[in-house]
């Protein structure tokens, strides 16, 4: 298997899911490696890719966080390989081992969406190891709450799995692509953004940054820093658009908001240039995205 990391695309092109969920696969010296699995309803689909590139040992399941789309398929994966050690922070461990909170949980944020990603199968408690154990093959866990509250990223080198520390990008029709926060209830904006300093601190700097959704991307800390400002300015400009005691985004708000954040964010422009398709599955994280920030002014509007 190559040393570089290889992107593997888990398309559910139900709704625009399409270029948007990937598992990545990664060589640790002699160990080999599936970063954020993806949810349950794309593991036969995994395994197939994984069989295709030759791979007849799994040693490592490492788990940015545990959210559907990225870690739902864990305990699924494990059972087909047994000899696969599945690596998350304690806090999201005890989710792995009875998922009936996450699924519940899952259900009230993501609606229909849940279903399609699938039910997540339990991991057992002696298959999980805390991230230390990484330290030996090079590997450095870094913890980034924000996206969630255990969310990590991990280190190895030049390269970085980012997860959703830096929200997201989605590719364009002209091979670019545009970058979105992700913040899905409940959003703390100091939190998301410390992490992201945390990030850009790192000395040396990351070359290569493997998102979550979506892609491989050189300069990291480009984007780490874009993220960053997109953070502060999307909560300015919905401070801008509603008043105390009327923050949630409605429909009659949603095009007026879509059309300034378009304007007046660069990063986020390019959306204009996405596929149908990908573009209406947008709107719809858009909107958990927008909970999330308005949750977090009106947090702030009670503290006066």
């Amino acid at each position: 298997m190559a040393a570089e990391p290889i992107l593997i695309d888990l398309d559910q092109p139900k709704r625009g899911y399409r270029r948007f969920i990937s598992a990545w696969l990664h060589r640790l010296g002699d160990r080999t490696a599936v970063v954020d699995p993806g949810p349950t309803s794309t593991i036969d689909h995994l395994c197939g890719e994984l069989a295709r590139l030759g791979v007849t040992r799994l040693d490592w399941i490492l788990l940015t966080h545990i959210h559907l789309d990225h870690g739902g398929g864990a305990g699924t994966l494990a059972r087909r390989f047994p000899e696969a050690r599945v690596v998350c922070l304690p806090a999201a461990a005890k989710h792995l081992v009875d998922p009936t909170r996450l699924w519940e949980g899952s259900l009230q944020v993501l609606g229909d969406n849940a279903p399609l990603f699938g039910r997540p199968e339990p991991v057992p408690a002696d298959r999980i190891d805390d991230p230390a154990v990484l330290e030996p093959l090079g590997v450095r866990t870094l913890p980034t709450p924000g996206h969630a509250a255990h969310h990590v990223c991990f280190l190895h080198g030049d390269l970085i799995f980012a997860g959703e520390a830096a929200g997201m990008t989605c590719p364009t029709s002209d091979g670019g692509f545009c970058l979105r926060p992700a913040t899905p209830p409940r959003f703390l904006r100091d939190v998301a953004v410390d992490s992201l300093d945390r990030l850009l601190a790192l000395d040396p700097a990351p070359r290569r940054a493997a998102f979550g959704h979506y892609g491989l991307h050189a300069e990291p800390a480009l984007l780490f820093r874009a993220a960053r400002g997109q953070l502060h300015l999307w909560t300015e400009i919905l401070a801008e658009l509603t008043a105390p005691g009327a923050r949630r985004v409605d429909d009659a708000l949603r095009p007026r908001l879509l059309e300034t954040l378009q304007a007046r964010d660069p990063w986020f422009a390019p959306f204009a240039r996405l596929d149908d398709d990908l573009r209406a599955r947008e709107l719809e994280f858009l909107a958990n995205t927008w909970r999330g920030m308005s949750g977090w002014l009106e947090d702030r509007d009670a503290e006066g």
